[in-house]
């Protein structure tokens, strides 16, 4: 109880902060530069002066902010890789040395590679099957609900939903979890199955695939009723079937926001944390590299300069997504 009410003074406060400094703010701007009384020229001067400033008392303290928790932790996580478990004594490039040295970083690697293939194309083709499915029946606002639920739930909270689906029971003991207990009443074996090598990977991944289907599902369907109904009407005069018209129609109209889902998913499977963390804590072949810089970073009395490289690690895999996806709203951004 006294978090819930620490967390709600906090978040009183922060709005009224917030309140008080922008209209704070914006009173002392007008007063420095008035622009009712005085010169005509002086007033049209201080028009422009005032509608200069005015937006960087907006953007200003999320600048700041963004700068101090964005810009100087990848600065430091570049000056901590060149330093030793304590983040006090210089040495060089020997954790880089370590790094594509280890076979665990290798393992993390191709498992993060294999997450990167499967999840992003899983959940954008599940959104946007399901989003054209919901569109063509009346109970279609019922099912998008119900799966964009998943999205309101937290990364351990899923886990932990799954985890009952996963369990497993030895010893001749009933079978609660409930892929068990399809396979047993099937006449199969249950299963231990996030301790299969390999296949558990892909256990974990449908976790992540049922929290972001939703997600996909709702920005497509968006989309796809940005379609025109002329260009439908023609292709079905012209005697196009349903699959035709999906894959030849529809898809190539909103590939840039299939894309941009896409690339979303793609960034968020790259820092993929939680699940792995919940699920198996890197073991049975499951590791990541976001758990590997966990591990790293603070466990086992912590080894800050390997943490650091690992970390670099990813913020290099993910640097040439946003730049793509940059680009590519630029360009957006100038043919219209």
């Amino acid at each position: 109880m006294a978090q819930l009410a620490s967390a709600l003074v906090t978040m009183i406060l922060g709005v009224l902060g917030c309140a008080v400094y922008f209209y704070g703010s914006n009173i002392l701007l007008d007063k420095i530069f008035p622009t009712k009384n005085g010169p005509a020229q002086q007033i049209a001067r201080n028009l422009r002066i005032t509608n200069t400033i005015r937006p960087w008392l907006f953007l200003g303290p999320a600048v700041l902010l963004l700068t101090f928790y964005l810009f100087y932790p990848v600065i430091d996580s570049i000056r901590l890789s060149f330093f030793d478990r304590s983040g006090d004594e210089f040495v060089g490039v020997s954790n880089y040395v370590w790094l594509f040295g280890s076979d665990e970083f290798f393992e993390s690697f191709r498992n993060n590679m294999l997450w990167l293939i499967v999840v992003p194309t899983a959940a954008t083709f599940f959104g946007l099957v399901i989003a054209t499915m919901t569109d063509r029946i009346w109970w279609g606002n019922i099912a998008k609900s119900l799966i964009f639920m998943p999205m309101a739930i937290s990364f351990i909270g899923a886990s932990v939903i799954w985890k009952f689906i996963y369990d497993f029971r030895s010893g001749g003991d009933a079978q609660i979890g409930l892929l068990n207990a399809v396979v047993v009443f099937f006449g199969g074996e249950p299963q231990n199955w996030i301790t299969i090598p390999f296949w558990n990977n892909f256990f974990l991944m449908i976790i992540l695939i049922w929290i972001q289907t939703g997600f996909a599902m709702v920005i497509l369907s968006a989309a796809l009723r940005g379609i025109p109904d002329e260009t439908i009407e023609a292709a079905v005069l012209d005697g196009a079937n349903g699959v035709q018209i999906f894959f030849k129609i529809m898809v190539p109209q909103i590939w840039g926001t299939i894309a941009v889902v896409w690339t979303t998913i793609t960034i968020l499977v790259l820092k993929v944390f939680d699940i792995v963390l919940a699920m198996t804590n890197g073991q049975w072949d499951t590791q990541v590299l976001a758990n590997q810089m966990f591990d790293w970073m603070f466990r086992g009395g912590g080894d800050f300069g390997r943490g650091a490289v690992v970390a670099i690690v990813i913020m290099v895999l993910v640097i040439p997504i946003m730049i793509w996806n940059i680009k590519r709203a630029n360009a957006e951004m100038e043919g219209r």
